[in-house]
């Protein structure tokens, strides 16, 4: 009973949740009574009968509405519908198995913690392999908070559910370990207020940097006619009337949106004139088309409605684009066609399941997103991103319509059959506002008789109307070129990234036999350095003058990785970059060089002494009088160590060196103390010692030049006809200038893509070292060697794809 109880408790906050208002708070918490019964089960099959449990309880609360509607559309009735629904509630939230499959297999074999990360992981990257049938996740439930929303620009609504959830597993765990003391406790909270504390700082600053409107605004009139149920009307009235009916109240509609109130383009919604527009079927059709044709000339504003579309393969679900001086000047088809209604998928499309389903459509989807110009009778012409109905729950479609230069999103739908209830229609206008955060751009939005409404680029509700009611809504959007987000640069990216993250945990679960053991301490499993071997003798003043150089140097590479993506004229300005290149990375690196070869100096092992020289000079330590050897917890300006004297306290002097542990190990072997255990670097910021995929020449010399050589002689022949054109042409001198400045191009690519690379290496590393200690050495060879294909076989792929065009 208690079982039950607590997944009930999940399921009741599930429902407050999707019912908007206040209850967006409830996202940080509602899985909670949840995964404190799944951390309970201890075999797969208990866990999996928990998921189906919960599956089932969270799809009846928030999603009790879309069974009735099925219910109500099928004619079988509402309470059959939901029962149907309940029944293929694992194939409707695929992503509970997904999420409890991962947590108990991941917790199994890397520990609670990065079982809890793994689980969120798989959520969101199952919901990315397997988009849901209405677009639905977590992330959705936090559109009421205006600050909290922003933060979609970055990793979209998949990016809000995995802090969501993240924080939900640090809740669930600070209460499993109540036991342990309140600092346990009060810990894990604090980690779990870390998300909407970097949501509510990153939407206060969002907020705080939009552009004030600028420019003259469009001015839309968008009409929601109320007019829904065509095949029932249809049936009732015949074809021509419900179409004359239908277009009768748009005429209307839009006449006293342009005459009175001045509109300068009119949006109606989708299949609004449900026939083919421009392909009549009939001689009434082609009537009705030039009717439409003449009625946009006299008002003399474009319009765009829902309307079909077909060519020699068949039929589309589509919006027109009509001028008044030009007539039809495009049309954009529907991508995301709703199953069983709007088409039926191949393998099950037949004549006897047509006869079973009789309602089901055969359109035919569209091929991606468009973007169409809207000309104006002042002479504007903006571009436009049309979506319909479903597209808009699809993240992909609308980035590809930013990229496509459109400055405003034409949203369409046909709400009507799931309108006679709230939850349906506001989740839809929720996800077609969070494609605004997403894209940073402004938002005209029509149903039938659903949510009608001009968007912000912050995802606000301009103004709106009603649902089932006819409506006229009038709404002035700034229009401008918004300067692109992080969603629009790297797409819906969050979903990848997690699945790339499972898949490097299993890879590193599949490899225990190549990792190092479990629990090993450096001392254990280092090798005696040679003597002797070369050192840096450091004074204070030398390390932290070194240490603050290097640190630059390296967030110089991060912060010109930002500036490469944001700044698109910079990307293809070589000169530029290596200017910027040699300012932040190289200088301040030679100038740590100098320093480091300044107190250069040769150490060894003689008659029970540590003795460091330097030409002439001579430095001698008794290894009796080490204490201890500390390895250096900041790696900076390198690794490693400070030596503890018996009597007096630290020395003064660090030793940085490449082989911290190895070092330690020599000084051992002659009678010198051993390395304190537990001591390990916090970053391993310098080469990894003896593996020449890490050497300098290897990475940032011969593969930029392996990456620039088949470059380089694609532009040769692309600019200059052949090989060697631009010999031929200007001449050796400028032939190998432009061969440097490709191969100088690809060196600072690949630093930077190494930089990339070692901070996640670095940032994996700290997270498994705080969850999982004796799990940290393998995590950072399991990334290392992720890191090596990236860089030696993925950088050079992608050349490839590019130079054949695949």
């Amino acid at each position: 009973m208690r079982q039950l109880a607590c997944i009930l408790a999940s399921a009741a906050m599930t429902a407050l949740y999707a019912r908007g208002g206040a209850g967006w708070v409830l996202g940080f918490v509602l899985l909670v009574p949840w995964l404190l019964v799944l951390a309970g089960r201890r075999t797969f099959a208990a866990v999996l009968l928990c998921t189906w449990g919960m599956a089932v309880a969270y799809t009846a609360a928030g999603f009790a509405w879309f069974g009735e509607a099925f219910g109500r559309y099928t004619q079988i009735g509402e309470m059959p519908g939901v029962a149907l629904l309940l029944l293929a509630a694992p194939l409707f939230q695929p992503q509970f198995f997904a999420y409890a499959v991962a947590r108990h297999l991941a917790a199994r074999w890397h520990g609670p913690g990065l079982g809890a990360v793994a689980a969120a992981a798989a959520w969101v990257g199952s919901e990315w392999l397997l988009p849901r049938l209405l677009g639905d996740t977590l992330g959705y439930g936090l559109y009421p908070s205006r600050l909290l929303r922003q933060a979609a620009d970055l990793g979209g609504t998949a990016g809000l559910t995995l802090l969501l959830l993240l924080a939900n597993e640090a809740v669930a765990a600070g209460i499993q370990r109540r036991g342990l003391g309140w600092w346990t406790v009060t810990y894990r909270l604090a980690l779990a207020a870390l998300a909407p504390a970097f949501l509510a700082a990153y939407g206060a600053y969002a907020l705080s940097g939009q552009p004030a409107p600028a420019g003259t605004p469009l001015r839309m009139g968008l009409i929601q006619a109320n007019i829904g149920d065509y095949e029932r009307q249809r049936q009732e009235l015949g074809a021509y009337a419900v179409v004359r009916e239908l277009l009768n109240r748009h005429f209307a509609m839009g006449y006293d949106a342009v005459a009175g109130q001045g509109a300068q383009a009119l949006l109606w919604s989708e299949t609004a004139y449900p026939t083919t527009f421009g392909h009549p079927k009939s001689e009434a059709g082609a009537e009705f088309d030039r009717e439409i044709l003449d009625y946009v000339k006299a008002a003399n504003v474009p319009l765009v409605f829902g309307t079909y579309d077909r060519d020699g393969s068949g039929e589309y679900n589509a919006a027109a684009f009509v001028q008044p001086d030009r007539g039809l000047v495009g049309a954009y088809r529907k991508v995301h066609l709703f199953p069983f209604t709007e088409y039926l998928p191949g393998w099950l499309d037949g004549p006897l399941v047509r006869r079973l389903l009789p309602w089901a459509g055969a359109w035919l989807p569209g091929n991606g997103a468009r973007v169409l110009p809207l000309r104006l009778a002042d002479g504007r012409e903006i571009p436009v991103l049309p979506l319909i109905c479903r597209d808009d729950v699809d993240p992909a479609l609308a980035i590809a319509g930013a990229r496509l230069g459109g400055q405003v999103i034409l949203t369409m739908s046909n709400d009507s059959w799931f309108s006679e209830g709230g939850p349906g229609a506001r989740l839809h206008q929720a996800a077609a506002a969070f494609r605004s955060i997403e894209t940073r751009l402004p938002q005209f939005r029509v149903t039938t008789n659903g949510f009608s409404a001009a968007i912000g680029i912050d995802g606000e509700i301009l103004a709106g109307t009603r649902v089932g009611e006819p409506a006229l809504v009038i709404a002035d959007l700034p229009v401008r070129s918004p300067a692109p987000t992080l969603m629009v640069m790297w797409g819906d990216w969050a979903g990848l990234a997690c699945s790339a993250f499972l898949l490097i945990l299993a890879a590193m679960a599949a490899s225990r036999a190549w990792l190092p053991r479990r629990g090993a301490e450096p001392g254990q499993v280092a090798v005696a350095l040679a003597f002797p071997a070369r050192v840096a003798v450091l004074p204070f003043a030398a390390r932290v003058s070194a240490g603050v150089l290097r640190a630059l140097a390296r967030a110089g590479l991060l912060g010109m990785c930002l500036v490469m993506l944001l700044n698109e004229p910079l990307r293809s300005n070589t000169l530029g970059q290596v200017r910027i290149f040699a300012l932040v990375f190289l200088l301040p690196e030679a100038i740590a060089w100098c320093v480091l070869m300044a107190f250069a100096a040769q150490a060894a092992v003689s008659t029970g002494k540590l003795v460091l020289t330097r030409g002439a000079q001579r430095l001698e330590l008794d290894l009796r009088s080490i204490s201890a050897v500390k390895v250096w917890r900041l790696p900076l300006p390198a690794c490693g160590v400070s030596l503890q004297l018996a009597p007096g306290g630290e020395w003064k002097y660090g030793l940085a060196l490449a082989d911290p542990a190895g070092f330690a190990a020599a000084l051992a072997a002659n009678g010198g103390p051993a390395l304190a255990t537990g001591q390990a670097p916090l970053f391993g910021l310098a080469a990894k010692p003896g593996y020449w995929l890490d050497k300098p020449w290897a990475k940032f010399a011969l593969l930029p030049l392996a990456l620039a050589i088949p470059a380089f002689h694609l532009h040769q022949h692309i600019a200059y006809g052949s090989a060697f054109g631009e010999y031929y042409s200007f001449g050796l001198a400028a032939y190998l200038s432009a061969f440097a400045l490709w191969w100088a191009a690809w060196t600072i690519g690949v630093a930077l893509g190494a930089a990339l690379l070692r901070t996640l290496i670095e940032s994996g590393t700290l997270l498994a070292a705080f969850l999982r200690p004796g799990d940290a050495a393998g995590v950072r060879l399991g990334l290392e060697r992720v890191a090596h294909l990236a860089l030696y076989l993925a950088l050079p792929a992608w050349l490839l794809l590019r130079i054949f065009g695949a």
